[in-house]
């Protein structure tokens, strides 16, 4: 279902932005180890969100195209 890969990517959006968060306010404490191992999080939340949103796209497609 359509609804189910957009919520899905839509979840690793916000883990993106929680984990890009989380790294400013660790690189603000100076703590840089922390900031770049939640960088990395916030980069492999991207790449799912981004994979989940074109599963999304396609489904939506299909879904379109499909005679009524």
């Amino acid at each position: 279902m359509p609804s189910d890969s957009h919520q899905r990517a839509a979840e690793f959006h916000e883990l993106a932005a929680h984990a890009h968060r989380t790294a400013a306010a660790a690189h603000g404490k100076q703590d840089h180890l922390s900031a770049s191992e939640e960088s990395r999080a916030a980069m492999e939340h991207s790449r799912k969100a981004f994979e989940q949103a074109q599963e999304a796209h396609r489904k939506s497609q299909e879904a379109a195209a499909k005679p009524k």
